[in-house]
């Protein structure tokens, strides 16, 4: 099984309407069943808002590597990924097997 964990920092403007969007349209995707091995997501929030946090993350689990990389490249993440791009002012990411 592959972790794969991404947080964003956001732009003020419009960050939790941004939030939202984003938090919806990954949800969708992962409920449509359209990302074979994608076993299980989880999107937060930050709650402690310190100068270390990140403004939300997203903790995902697939069966493989190549399930993770046929998410990155489906249409669908694509579209969600570059809508991100423009509203994000960071991100972090980690890969690890378990």
């Amino acid at each position: 099984m592959i972790s794969h964990t991404v947080m964003w920092k956001f732009k003020d403007e419009n960050k939790e309407e941004n939030m939202n969007t984003i938090a919806e349209r990954l949800m969708a995707l992962y409920k449509s069943g359209k990302i074979d091995g994608l076993r299980k997501m989880e999107i937060g929030k930050d709650v402690s808002h310190t100068d270390m946090s990140y403004d939300m993350v997203l903790l995902t689990e697939f069966d493989s590597m190549e399930a993770l990389a046929a998410y990155k490249i489906h249409p669908d993440h694509v579209a969600i990924s570059q809508f991100v791009k423009t509203v994000r002012t960071a991100r972090a990411v980690v890969d690890f097997e378990f």
